[in-house]
């Protein structure tokens, strides 16, 4: 039998319990670092289907398309503020690691999320 998938966003769970469940439409994020760990993982996956459901209506790209060589591979948050299951925005600080054609990179942002009918969406990122 072979290991389970480990997931891209980090945590230390295999992708099927993990952000592979939001994915399906079996889960919800219930925070918005849910929310941050699985678009990251979304984007490893490449599931654009996902990544366009949670991006707020007011900034939804019509497609996503995915680079062709780039390869996100590890992601950390590095701040949080507000998100949780009690507020109806937040902001989630973090730092994604990728390669693009064999050289290694990373990217940091600070990225803004909110609530549309309940569900926590990506909304932007700040400045």
């Amino acid at each position: 039998m072979s290991k389970p998938k480990p997931c891209p966003c980090g945590l230390p769970a295999a992708y099927a319990d993990c952000c592979g469940r939001l994915h399906a439409g079996t889960a919800a994020a219930a925070t918005a670092e849910q929310l941050m760990r699985s678009r990251f993982s979304a984007f490893a996956v490449q599931d654009a289907a996902y990544l366009l459901r949670t991006w707020h209506p007011s900034g939804r790209p019509v497609r996503v398309d995915f680079e062709p060589g780039l390869r996100w591979r590890r992601l950390e948050i590095l701040d949080t503020v507000d998100g949780s299951a009690f507020h109806q925005t937040g902001v989630v600080e973090f730092r994604a690691h990728y390669t693009q054609d064999g050289e290694a990179g990373e990217m940091r942002e600070r990225s803004r999320f909110t609530r549309v009918d309940g569900a926590w969406v990506y909304l932007d990122a700040e400045g």
